[in-house]
Formats: structure tokens, sequence, C-alpha cells
């Protein structure tokens, strides 16, 4: 008490008339700051009898707080809060400090020395995602909301948000949208223009289904796209080879040739519906392809190579027309034929005619042995015409077909130096040689009424290409499995089928012979294809691998090597003075000097007009 009695009365007796706290650091304000920190640790520890009433208020006002401001007192650098907090006064003028044990809340906003977060962590931490950046594992909003197979989307805006709404997912959705994917291109519903050159100069291989390395893809490479983005046009392949079966085996049970064997309708019966289920589901899927992918449909469609597969969905409803058991298959409409028709009519007037207008389109530049597929259609239809009792239309179709398939088989058969050699992969393609020619000796022999000469003709070369391909036999092997393979079905089935009709105009025991061989050899080979697609397809999925040659960007990406330019340019330079050096004129060194000026001066006009 003696000692409080003492203290207040020189502080009333003080002419500013202000606190203790503020007279002290006003007067110790000029003084360094480390002798102050210094000199308050040496009062804490040692404090002196006869110090100043000032120096022993300040200890009585801190002492109960020295261990708590510890590390603060030998802190070397101060931050202050935004919203410095407020220090009361008593009316004895003793200050209220502050109250240090508060909770952790509240130290967090006293002590603002540390680091501040970056901005990706605190993006993150309020987005309720974790610190590294990865999404939320939410496997159904993952899906439907990857924006990098946005721009292959028919209209991917509304139709997710309802699908969003309808789950009741809105809120997660929204978090979903805040969150920017570094790899995500911009979402956008237009489509984009592809010239074909763009195709040549960023795809490589004989069917162009390689991206070149200086190229990038538009769609993520190192991750399975969905399964509509995966699924090609040449799936209908797979029709091709079953209804060409119910076909064959029809006029195994209808020619006079093969009684012997006797066979029933009733195969005929079970193949047809068998293509019927897989036409349903292979259409279905690819138009599902259609409505929710519908621009990688159109980049297949404008593809050099994969517009001939165009063609495949339309031959497989005429092989359905032309397997129907004999009651049905008789009583067809002609207007069916016109309907089916009309398809072919349209494509071809296209693909024909930039075969003959040139360009990057023109024959030489995309033949390719899937070139096939446009023009054995001709043959098809006028196979269906014939038989249901058409005569003009079948024999137009008929003529359109045989001259294309001319001009085709000469470039095909005479590839160019420039063209490249069909990989492994590809080899089962070379069977579509003998499509054509076997169709058209049975279309020929339907439009005449027998097996004439002409239609023998067009046997004996689809029979000449079929032993020519089958003796080679490591030809064919040492590849894996794709849908490529399916292009040995429907043509090895054409042959046995036009052998049959062959055999009824000659019926002899070789015939006979090579009719059973030519059906045995069709029959395995489409049962086998069948079994390995299905485990292909369901057990080991990669029967739909990632289709790069859909993916390539609008435009090429822009790489900056100038400095290759020079180089280049140098080394020409260099080349041109050694050329002079070693010629005659070799003494005239200064007319090899000036050229060599006159070479770098244009190279550096052509660089500077470029840019």
């Amino acid at each position: 008490m003696g000692t409080s009695e003492q203290i207040h009365p020189a502080n009333e007796a003080s002419p500013e008339g202000l606190p203790t706290l503020i007279r002290f650091i006003s007067s110790e304000m000029d003084h360094d700051f480390d002798s102050i920190v210094n000199d308050h640790i040496k009062n804490q520890s040692a404090p002196e009898p006869d110090s100043h009433p000032l120096n022993s208020s300040i200890m009585v006002s801190e002492a109960s707080d020295a261990e708590r401001e510890s590390d603060r007192i030998h802190a070397v650098s101060i931050s202050m809060p935004p919203t410095p907090k407020k220090v009361g006064f008593t009316d004895n003028n003793e200050t209220n400090t502050p109250d240090f044990s508060a909770t952790s809340k509240d130290k967090q906003k006293t002590f603002y020395s540390q680091p501040m977060p970056s901005a990706t962590t605190t993006t993150a931490s309020s987005a309720g995602v974790p610190a590294s950046g990865e999404l939320p594992r939410h496997p159904r909003i993952s899906k439907v909301k990857d924006k990098r197979f946005d721009s292959f989307k028919t209209f991917s805006c509304r139709f997710e948000s309802q699908l969003s709404n309808l789950r009741g997912n809105k809120n997660q959705e929204t978090e979903q949208e805040s969150i920017s994917q570094p790899s995500a291109e911009p979402e956008t519903n237009t489509p984009i223009n592809i010239p074909v050159d763009r195709y040549f100069d960023a795809l490589e291989g004989p069917e162009l289904d390689k991206l070149r390395a200086s190229e990038e893809s538009v769609l993520p490479e190192d991750k399975t796209w969905p399964f509509l983005l995966r699924y090609p046009i040449s799936s209908f392949g797979i029709i091709l080879g079953v209804s060409s079966q119910a076909i064959m085996w029809k006029a195994l049970a209808t020619s006079a040739s093969t009684k012997f064997l006797n066979i029933s309708m009733d195969v005929n019966l079970v193949l047809w519906f068998i293509s019927v289920v897989l036409m349903i589901i292979v259409t279905c899927t690819y138009a599902l392809k259609i409505i929710f992918y519908f621009e990688a449909v159109r980049r297949e469609y404008y593809h050099p190579i994969r517009v001939n597969f165009f063609f495949a969905p339309w031959i497989a409803l005429l092989f359905l027309a032309l397997g129907l058991p004999p009651s049905v298959y008789q009583n067809l409409p002609h207007a069916l034929w016109y309907v089916l028709m009309t398809p072919f009519l349209c494509l071809e007037l296209k693909i024909y005619g930039q075969w003959m207008s040139g360009g990057q389109r023109r024959l030489s530049k995309v033949a390719n042995p899937s070139n096939h597929l446009s023009v054995v259609g001709n043959f098809v239809g006028s196979l269906l015409g014939a038989s249901m009792g058409l005569k003009e239309g079948p024999i137009f179709f008929f003529a359109v077909g045989l001259a294309h398939y001319t001009v085709l088989f000469v470039t095909l058969y005479q590839r160019l130096p420039t063209n490249e050699t069909l990989p492994k992969e590809l080899h089962p393609v070379f069977f579509l040689f003998v499509a054509a020619p076997s169709v058209a000796s049975m279309a020929w022999a339907n439009i005449q009424g027998s097996f004439d000469c002409g239609a023998r003709i067009s046997y004996f070369i689809a029979l000449f290409l079929y032993f020519s391909l089958a003796v080679r036999i490591n030809f064919f092997r040492g590849f894996r499995f794709s849908l490529a393979w399916w292009a040995y079905t429907f043509p090895m089935t054409g042959a046995a089928i036009a052998t049959i009709r062959y055999s009824n105009m000659v019926n002899t025991i070789v015939t006979k012979c090579l009719v059973v061989i030519l059906c045995t050899l069709s029959t395995l080979t489409v049962t086998a294809l069948l079994v390995t697609t299905i485990i292909h397809a369901f057990v080991l999925r990669d029967l739909f691998p990632n289709d790069i040659s859909i993916a390539i960007s609008e435009r090429k990406p822009k790489t900056h090597r100038r400095w290759y330019h020079h180089r280049r340019a140098g080394s020409t330079n260099i080349d041109q003075f050694l050329k002079y050096a070693d010629s005659a004129e070799a003494k005239d060194i200064e007319a090899a000097l000036s050229s060599s000026l006159e070479l770098i001066s244009t190279s550096a006009t052509k660089e500077v007009s470029q840019d």
C-alpha cells in the first residue's frame, strides 16, 4: 500500500497529465530498439532498489506475463494486426494488459509473422478439396463434368445440368464447376471445320490413325476415353461377316449342286436373326454416338480413309435383305431397293467426285484397301435389284461400280513408291480385293439370267486373288487382334457363294469339293472371330482403344524454331562455298564469297517476310 501511495502522487504531479505507459514510449522513442530490449531484459532479471518509479510501474504491469512474452521479446520483426486491439486504462492510469491465454483463434489473429498460404492452397481449401490440387473423388460428378471432352459433346451444358438436378447433386456440381482443370479445353458446342490437308499433316500411317510426334492431341492420351468416343464406324464390319453367312447357308440349302449336304433352312433363319440383333445393337450404339458426340462422327466422316466405312451400314442392310428366307424374299417391294440404294448414290457422288477432281482427296492420295467398301456396294445393290426383277437400276449401279473398281484395282495393285507399306495389323484388309469381283460375278449372272462368260471372268479373277492371298500364311499372322480382322469374313463368304453359283453350272466333283472347302473355311473364320470379339469386348475390354485419328487439333501447334532456320541457312551457305571451292572456279574466291553473301541475304529476307 505504501508503494502505491508513493507512485500515485508522482503521477498526479506530472505536468503532462498523461498515463505512465504513454510517457515512457514517448520518452524512449529515440533509443535503439535493441538497447530497449536489452535493458528490459536486465530490469526483469535484476531490478535495482533505487530505480525510477517509471521503471517499477512497468515491471509491475509486465511481470505477470514475462514468461508468455519471452518469444516476442527475442523477435526481430514486429507484425501489426490490421485492426489493432484497444488498450484500456483504469481510473488509476494502469493499463489493462491483453489476455494472452485466450484461445488459439485469438493467437492466430495476434501473431502475423507466419508466412501466408499460397493461392493454390487457399483456393483448394476454400473449395473444399485437398491441398494437393486433386479433385474430390466423386465418381458420378467426375465422370459427367470432365471438361476435356466437352468440345466433342453435342449438348453438354444443358443435358448435364438436368442430370445433376435429377440426381440431387446441385450443390456438389456447383463446387465442381468452381474448380477449373488446367488441361481442360474451353467448352464449346460449335463445330470445328478441319480441312482434309490437316488430317495428312497431323496423322501418319497407311490409314491415318497415328498422331505425329510434332502434334498434340486435344483429348487426354493417358486416360481411357468414354466408350462412345472410342466406338468406331468400322464396327459395322461385324454385321457384314455374320449376315453374309446367312446368305451362304441359304444358298447351300436351296442350290441343286449342294443337296447332298442336306442343309436345313433353320441354319439360315438362326443366322439371320443373329444378324438382325447385331444390327440393332451396333446401330443403336452408333446412333447414341451421333446424338452425344456428333463432332466425333463428323470428324470420322471427313477423315479421308474412315469415310469409306460409312458404306458399311447400308451394305449390311442389303445383306440382310438378301439373307431373308425364300418365302419372304420373293415378296419384297421394289420401293425397298430404291430406298436402300439412295444413300449409296449420295455417298458415291461425293467420294467418286473427289477421287476424280483432284486435290488432297484424289484417289492416288487416299488409295487404301478399305476403298473397296465404296465399290462393292454397287455390285451388292445390283445383285439385290436383279433378284427382285429390276433391270435398268441394277445395270446402272453395276456399270458405275465396274468403272471405279477397275481404276481402284490398278491404283492399289501398283502402289506408288511414296505410299506407305501396310503394317501387319492391317494385312487382313487385303482380302477386300476378293469381295468386289466375287459379288460382281453373281450380280452379272442375275442380270443376264445365267452364269455366262462375263460372270465367269469376274469369278475367276476373284478365285485367283483368293488363292494368291491364302497361300501366304506368314503374311496373315503375328499381330494382335482388332476389328480389322473382320475384313477376312465377307470376302471369303462372297467367294464361297460365287463358287456355289458356279457349281450349279459346272457340276463336277472338283467344284463340289471346292464348295465344301471354301464354305468350311468361311464358317470357321466367322465363328472364331465372333468368339474372339466377344472375349476382347467383354472380358479383356481392349477391343476399342482410344481413337487418336479424331483427336487432332484444328490448327498446327506453333513452334518457335527460328534458330533452326538460321542453322540450316548457315549450313547451306557453307555447302555452297565448298562447292565453289571444289569446282573449276576455285581461284575466284571473291565470286564464292559474293554468292554466299547473296544466299545469306536472301534467306534473311525470306525469314523476315515469313515473320
